[in-house]
């Protein structure tokens, strides 16, 4: 069992407690604050409804979380520390003084500051080479980006185990080259930041304008592309050179003021502040948290379907948890996951078609396993459903976790026979039958499968007919004979 310390359960902290803890690491937190333990309890509860959705497969088992009474008590037994307390110089010094006083250094201490520089942490502590930072981006416990930055003392040792680290959490580790204030995500927050300011100060436009220009434009884009292939495109066929040519004068023109920055009076704060409670005071926090998180998971979720951008790093952990199954003497378990939060209606319970879902999940889990693979799919073999009945038995929600467990009622020639149940723990949920027939995808027509499916399929087909029938088979789908 791997254990983190987190030092400091603020939003940040408390987003790092959630992404160790819900991907099986055990978490001591120490953080002075009376509060924390609630604060970091509702965290916890968004991110238990929200990050198991991300995944197709099963996430490990949650860790031990403890609350510890003093710093040194956090960190004694962790193979990482994660620093997250205010932004404050020598406060994040004072802790690292404190922490390797009773920590050698053979522990990494990260921290999640926006702006510091390492090398300006690690001044004056005892062993500096031990320091660098890990700066994540808010919600910690779903967005994937970790900026990885060292100073020239950092053992470089422990930027390979940072990114082996973060990688396991299904984050994306970007190791920045050279280490500067901000790192290199904040620096475009910033620079936004200067020109909203202005554009509220000036009247030009309100807090609630300047965020829907973002969110119903450019930020999609961003969301999956980035800034230069954005720009790539737009180039059209021509490229990246057509778009520099034809959009570069526009730097010389006074379209910004980044280089100016407006005073902070109390009238600039007040009229952000009244702005912002226009747009969002009628929700609480946690509310627009939930907001943020389904928004979040629904967009990742697409980014999955198309392997891409940050749905690429979801399906690459994803791959590593796959289990591949081992005894055929029982139903096989063919999925294991949580239910996402867009698999669920307006009656808060998993949607029916979703049932379907998970169920052409296993079969199609239940295919590689017989050796019906993507390969072997794109040779022009594969199996088409002829007949499929659902029975709908209990309800489910978000974020629980389910498992789907086959049975095969018939595998001989061109026909395979499946039946499905669903569970939560030991608590059916539904049971789906289906009848498929192999087809050769050049004719589209029944055909034969190629001898080694045949044989696996009919090896685990005689496994299980030692079973008794399950409840419910036969009474819409061909029973098997």
């Amino acid at each position: 069992m791997t254990t983190a310390a987190v030092i400091g359960g603020g939003v940040i902290g408390g987003g790092w407690v959630a992404r160790f803890l819900l991907n099986g690491w055990d978490v001591q937190v120490y953080d002075p604050d009376p509060e924390a333990e609630r604060k970091i309890g509702e965290v916890l509860a968004n991110a238990r409804r929200s990050l198991p959705g991300l995944s197709d497969q099963a996430m490990p088992a949650e860790g031990k979380l403890r609350f510890c009474e003093t710093m040194e008590d956090a960190v004694m037994p962790a193979q990482w520390v994660i620093e997250s307390v205010p932004e404050r110089l020598e406060l994040k010094r004072k802790v690292y003084r404190q922490i390797q006083d009773h920590e050698g250094a053979s522990v990494p201490i990260c921290s999640s500051t926006s702006g510091f520089k390492p090398s300006e942490l690690a001044d004056g502590a005892k062993h500096p080479e031990s320091i660098m930072v890990l700066h994540p981006f808010n919600p910690v416990y779903l967005l994937p980006l970790v900026e990885v930055v060292g100073h020239p003392g950092t053992e470089p040792g422990f930027i390979e185990d940072a990114k082996e680290m973060l990688t396991g959490l299904g984050m994306y580790p970007l190791v920045v080259r050279k280490e500067i204030d901000a790192h290199i995500a904040d620096r475009f927050l910033e620079a936004v930041w200067r020109e909203a300011l202005w554009l509220v100060k000036d009247g030009i436009a309100t807090t609630e304008e300047i965020d829907d220009a973002i969110r119903y434009g450019f930020g999609i884009r961003w969301a999956q592309m980035g800034l230069f292939e954005t720009y790539r495109v737009a180039g059209g066929e021509a490229g990246m050179k057509h778009f520099m040519a034809q959009f570069g004068p526009a730097l010389k023109w006074p379209w910004t003021k980044l280089m100016d920055v407006p005073d902070f009076t109390d009238e600039l704060v007040d009229l952000i502040a009244s702005q912002s409670d226009a747009q969002s005071g009628a929700y609480s926090i946690r509310e627009l948290e939930r907001i943020r998180d389904n928004n979040l998971v629904a967009m990742m979720r697409a980014l999955k379907a198309q392997d891409w951008g940050a749905g690429a790093v979801l399906n690459a952990v994803d791959a590593t948890r796959k289990v591949e199954p081992e005894d055929f003497s029982q139903p096989i378990v063919t999925v294991a996951r949580a239910v996402p939060l867009d698999w669920t209606d307006y009656n808060g319970h998993m949607n029916e078609a979703r049932y379907l879902q998970a169920f052409g999940d296993a079969t199609d889990r239940f295919m590689e396993i017989i050796g019906c693979d993507a390969e072997y799919i794109a040779s022009g073999g594969s199996y088409f459903t002829a007949e499929t009945h659902i029975r709908h038995l209990d309800e489910v929600h978000a974020g629980a976790r389910i498992e789907v467990r086959t049975q095969v009622l018939l595998g001989e020639g061109k026909k395979m026979h499946l039946f499905h149940e669903m569970y939560e723990g030991e608590r059916l949920l539904a049971t789906g039958e289906h009848m498929l027939i192999h087809v050769s995808l050049e004719t589209r027509k029944a055909s034969v499968p190629a001898t080694h499916i045949e044989a696996k399929l009919a090896a685990i087909a005689a496994e299980h007919a030692n079973l008794p029938s399950p409840e419910g088979a036969g009474a819409a789908v061909r029973a098997a004979k």
